[in-house]
């Protein structure tokens, strides 16, 4: 059973304490050797949930995106330049159309949908409508403590991948599903109720006759 995830508290401009305290006290990974810190996106057949491990105290960054999704789209960039700003976090990145289950699980309606998870655990949401580099720098600041790298900012490479920043057409799986199970109960009931028709007394002397 998951905790509902509440939105992350409204900073105080006059309360200097309670910005210092980070809310979510991330253990940091260990980045010997990594010479690249870029963001991992998971295919169809990974579960969010292998690359959450529930007994450790580091903390993920998990976007739910979709590739037709312009709003979507306009965070790639500024989302892909995330790994660079935290190297000490994780980041991650899946298709919400692809993971349904997950979405639900997550009660993530809409996408673009960010959450902060430590170990398994989601532990904060980002509320923003302004999704820009800075805004999410700020988020990670004031839920983590961590300050992000100065030197950091959204690159050409950053608008090429690996998130897209180009709308691409795909077909809304979930959408056809429901469709043709709509399709299939009208044609159910259509023919429950021919069968029912005949087995009205009135009907049936009427067949007889």
């Amino acid at each position: 059973v998951l905790e509902t995830v509440l939105p992350a508290p409204a900073e105080e401009p006059n309360s200097t304490d309670s910005a210092k305290a980070p809310k979510v006290n991330c253990e940091k990974r260990n980045i010997t050797g990594i010479d690249r810190f870029t963001l991992q996106i998971l295919n169809v057949s990974q579960d969010l949930m292998e690359f959450l491990n529930p007994n450790s105290s580091d903390c993920t960054l998990v976007l739910f995106y979709t590739p037709w999704c312009r709003f979507s789209a306009s965070l790639a960039p500024h989302f892909n330049s995330l790994p660079r700003a935290f190297p000490t976090l994780r980041f991650l990145a899946l298709d919400a159309s692809q993971h349904s289950s997950l979405s639900t699980r997550f009660g993530t309606v809409a996408v673009p949908n960010i959450l902060l998870f430590q170990g398994a655990k989601p532990m904060a949401r980002f509320n923003h409508t302004d999704r820009t580099l800075e805004t999410l720098k700020d988020f990670i600041f004031n839920q983590t403590g961590i300050e992000a790298e100065s030197d950091v900012a959204v690159t050409e490479e950053d608008w090429e991948g690996p998130l897209p920043s180009v709308l691409t057409k795909g077909i809304d799986w979930l959408l056809l599903f429901s469709l043709l199970f709509l399709a299939s109960f009208i044609m159910y009931a259509t023919v429950r109720t021919e069968s029912i028709r005949w087995l009205i007394p009135g009907q049936e002397h009427e067949h007889q006759e």
